[in-house]
């Protein structure tokens, strides 16, 4: 049997981010050999990734990323079983560079495809499946292309947001942040009342004859008095209708024009864990 020393142990650890102990007894079942040790880990976290196949991962870590040029945003979650995992520094550290790597993906299929170090993306989480023994996968991936990319991770990688903005002008930056942490704390349903389904809009305008009805309304009436709610529906539930979480006696889509009159947001996104 070879003789494992601490050394090649360190390098097998630095190489899977598996304990210890694991790297110890994988050289020593791969009899000193670093690339039979590596699949021996992976096959590893093959068994464990089947094993908890079933479980929930509704843990875990929302991050963003953009390009250096802020024009592609992205923002993902990895997802784990527990609160305790989602924290770990090494965890969060994996999520940011799969964040990383999704900039140049246009889906999460591809982005599970891409090459991280040796592995792809999948073959990674289930690595590290074997390493941490919590289901991991990639829950959310969403992106945004636009003139300006911002971006918005709430405390404690819960939530994640883009926002991207019709142009990169001066104060592009803090504007999208703004917007980035509107959507984060406010969750519209879409841009605008354009955006949001109809079904949606039939929904709501027969909740609101319910009401109206509940409340002894006249049948002629109702109609008038539901577009009105709808209207106020709209206010509550679109980003650019909303008030401005910063400054509630203006709207969103005057916070930004006031940067430039003809800025205005195209595009949002928004992640969060469960």
């Amino acid at each position: 049997m070879a003789k494992i020393t601490a050394a090649e142990v360190n390098n097998l650890r630095k190489t899977t981010g598996a304990g210890m102990m694991d790297c110890k007894k994988a050289l020593v079942e791969a009899d000193g050999n670093l690339e039979k040790a590596i699949e021996i880990l992976r096959k590893k976290g093959q068994k464990v990734a089947a094993k908890r196949a079933d479980r929930e991962s509704s843990e875990g870590a929302a991050i963003t990323k953009t390009n250096d040029d802020n024009t592609v945003g992205v923002a993902i979650v990895l997802g784990c079983e527990t609160d305790f995992v989602g924290k770990n520094e090494d965890f969060v550290e994996l999520a940011n560079n799969i964040a990383v790597i999704a900039l140049n993906c246009n889906s999460k299929e591809e982005l599970l495809n891409s090459k991280i170090g040796d592995l792809t993306v999948s073959e990674k989480l289930i690595e590290q499946t074997g390493v941490i023994g919590e289901k991991l996968e990639i829950n959310a991936f969403e992106k945004v292309n636009a003139p300006f990319v911002g971006s918005y991770i709430h405390a404690g990688n819960k939530i994640a947001s883009i926002v991207g903005l019709s142009a990169n002008i001066e104060g592009s930056d803090l504007a999208a942040k703004d917007v980035s942490m509107q959507v984060a704390a406010m969750n519209p349903i879409a841009l605008d009342e354009n955006g949001v389904d109809s079904v949606v809009i039939e929904k709501e305008i027969e909740i609101a004859k319910d009401q109206l009805r509940s409340e002894g309304k006249p049948e002629s009436m109702l109609d008038n008095i539901a577009k009105g709610k709808l209207k106020r529906f709209f206010k509550d539930n679109t980003l650019v209708n909303q008030d401005f979480i910063k400054d509630s006696k203006q709207s969103v889509k005057n916070y930004v024009s006031s940067y430039q009159q003809d800025l205005s947001i195209v595009e949002f996104k928004r992640v969060a864990l469960g």
